[in-house]
């Protein structure tokens, strides 16, 4: 059942978007020190993952994973996928920043794989749509331990998403990760830029 109505009365948001598979859950474990059901087998967070802390007003959300996902049919990945848009939509003044987590490792091939005169790559589109809204985009590239050649990788993403290489003067939108290892220092460091931005200095003990 997709639920989507669960969110916590909290003004302020991060939030964690992704397919299905890149290590969100991981990622959220490792940001709030808080197990969530991860699941086996991908596609099995079909409604977002709240995480909170009472006296703060402030809310991290891990959002489902959209695109392919094995054993689900399209009818209920396209009603997740316009699920996730409405939420972003709905709450693009309260999310201080969002994190699309991509696989380091197949994210290019992915995209390549979907590029086409009809078709946009997920991975790209939700990129565009949050800069659309307005909602300060941070893309945590994941499992970067299992990359070799980072640079060429990281400027490869880099052009795809419609920046202009080299990478590095991007820091503040493109940060490798290692969620499973807990390298996550580049994307904390993205994190409080963006916060600092908004004069939001007062969540960095989040990150």
């Amino acid at each position: 059942m997709i639920d989507f109505d669960t969110r916590p009365n909290r003004e302020a948001e991060v939030a964690l978007v992704g397919r299905s598979n890149v290590g969100k859950s991981t990622l959220m474990r490792e940001l709030t020190g808080h197990s969530f059901d991860t699941g086996g087998k991908p596609g099995v967070t079909r409604s977002p993952n709240h995480y909170d802390w009472a006296p703060e007003d402030f809310v991290i959300t891990d959002l489902p994973g959209f695109g392919f996902m094995s054993g689900v049919d399209e009818d209920l990945r396209e009603e997740i996928k316009t699920e996730i848009v409405h939420y972003l939509e709905e709450y693009a003044d309260n999310v201080l920043v969002a994190v699309l987590v991509v696989d380091g490792k197949s994210v290019i091939d992915i995209i390549d794989r979907h590029s086409g005169p009809d078709e946009i790559p997920y991975d790209v589109e939700m990129f565009h749509f949050l800069r659309e809204l307005d909602i300060p985009t941070v893309v945590a590239v994941n499992k970067m331990d299992k990359v070799d050649d980072e640079d060429e990788r990281l400027d490869a993403l880099c052009d795809r998403l419609g920046l202009y290489p080299p990478w590095k003067q991007w820091q503040d939108t493109i940060a490798p990760i290692s969620a499973k290892k807990g390298q996550l220092e580049p994307l904390n460091e993205a994190v409080r830029s963006q916060l600092h931005e908004q004069n939001r200095d007062d969540l960095f003990k989040f990150f």
